[in-house]
Order: C-alpha cells, then sequence, then structure tokens
C-alpha cells in the first residue's frame, strides 16, 4: 500500500508503523475482554492503560501532523496533567469502548499521515518532550509506541518479534537520550546480531552491556534483564530513556 505525495524513504518508514500498529491491533484481539484488567509490564498500568495511552497517543500525533499541514500550532497534549487524565478516563471505558478508541485512533492517524503534503513532511512540530522536530518524525514516535507497547501488553508478543531496523532506532535514541542527560553516557550497548555492533560509548574500555538487539532494547527500555550480560560484576540500573 503507497502513499502519494511523500519524499523518499517515508513511504518505508509508514510501512513499518502500519506493521506495528497490525502488531498491536492483533496482540490487542488476542485478549478476552476480562484480560485487559489484568497487569501490563509497565509498573502501575494494567493493559487498559497500555491500550488507552496507545489510542490517545495516536490522536496526540494527529494533532502534530495538522499542525504541520495547517500552520496553526496545535500540542500534542495542554499538560503532562492533561496526558494523564486521557490515560486515567480511557481506562475506564467499557472493554468495547476502549477497542474503538485504538481503532478509531489509529484511523484518524493514517488518514493525518495520507493528507499531509510532500512540502510539509518538513515542517516543524513540538514533541510532548519539548524537542522541535520535522512532521517525518511523527512517524518513528508511533513506531516505537505501537511495537514497543504491544509487548507491554503482556500476553506473547515480545521483544524478538520487533523488525531489527525499529531495535536498532530505539537503541540510537535511547542511548543519544542517555548521553544528553549525562545518565548512562558511558555505558557501551553490544549487540550480538543486526548491522550494527555498538551503541551508544564507543570506548573500548567503557562499561558494556551485551545481548541481541531484541534482549538490549528490552533492558534499555526497563523491561526485561533477560538475555543480557555486563562487563561488572552487576547489570548496571537502567537508565531512563522518554
Amino acid at each position: 500500500m503507497k502513499t502519494k505525495h511523500h519524499s523518499i524513504g517515508i513511504d518505508e518508514r509508514l510501512e513499518t508503523v502500519r506493521r506495528g500498529t497490525e502488531h498491536f491491533a492483533e496482540a490487542l484481539a488476542e485478549l478476552y475482554d476480562t484480560d485487559l484488567d489484568g497487569d501490563s509490564l509497565l509498573p502501575g498500568w494494567t493493559r487498559r492503560h497500555v491500550v488507552a495511552h496507545v489510542g490517545y497517543n495516536a490522536l496526540a500525533i494527529a494533532r502534530l501532523v495538522d499542525w504541520a499541514n495547517t500552520g496553526i500550532e496545535t500540542p500534542m497534549y495542554e499538560s503532562r496533567e492533561a496526558r494523564d487524565n486521557e490515560i486515567a478516563h480511557g481506562a475506564a471505558l467499557s472493554a468495547r469502548e476502549l477497542r474503538r478508541l485504538f481503532e478509531h485512533s489509529a484511523a484518524e492517524l493514517e488518514r493525518a499521515w495520507r493528507g499531509l503534503p510532500e512540502k510539509s513532511w518538513s515542517h516543524q512540530v513540538r514533541t510532548s518532550q519539548g524537542r522541535l522536530v520535522p512532521a517525518s518524525e511523527t512517524v518513528w514516535i508511533r513506531t516505537r509506541e505501537v511495537w514497543i507497547h504491544a509487548v507491554d501488553l503482556d500476553d506473547g508478543a515480545t521483544f524478538d518479534d520487533i523488525p531489527a531496523e525499529v531495535l536498532e532506532r530505539a537503541l540510537t535514541d535511547i542511548t543519544a537520550a542517555w548521553r544528553d542527560r549525562g545518565d548512562g553516557a558511558g555505558l557501551r550497548l553490544a549487540a550480538t546480531d543486526g548491522s550494527r555492533p555498538a551503541f551508544g560509548n564507543q570506548s573500548a574500555d567503557a562499561e558494556t552491556v551485551s545481548g541481541s538487539l531484541a534482549d538490549l532494547a528490552a533492558w534499555a527500555t526497563g523491561r526485561s534483564t533477560a538475555g543480557v550480560t555486563s562487563t561488572t560484576e552487576e547489570l548496571p540500573v537502567t537508565p531512563v530513556w522518554l
């Protein structure tokens, strides 16, 4: 399914995010309504909270795409408190309404992307972290949401399901965030597979955490410590990413 009026590379990135959306949808479809009340992999969140977040996140990203299209500033969220309240509201919906929220919001974001003229993909918008980025970055923001949060539903989806290029981009972003914050900046992540051997500190004597791309991403995002080893006696505490 090709999308018209996009610069080189956007079509491929949109295909990856669509695959991720389908992956999340499949994971959600496998859950019974009563399963939604169970815990997710995120502390303090049920599966309901994860689905609500993914749903409202699509609408928030669609607002950024509309901003790029119209030039009228429309932030992702009015505030962190408004975002949290929205998620809490969504988590309290009936199972049917919660599933509909996911489907409707994904369709709205797809509509926004399809309607964005080629020249507008470079227009600057501001993320919820306050970064100014081109509208094309909204594709990546959504990509990481759907692929990683499918794992958070804790019903069989794993980091091994995530495409290598998504894992590599995530690890690149995570180690860059650590460097910018000065927390974890000395860590080197060594991958035993994929096209890129290391992320973060490239020094040969840096404290190194090793594992497959999937296991490194699971560790770096704070989801799991399985499958990774460190050059120190104990694994370092995972620094904050987002």
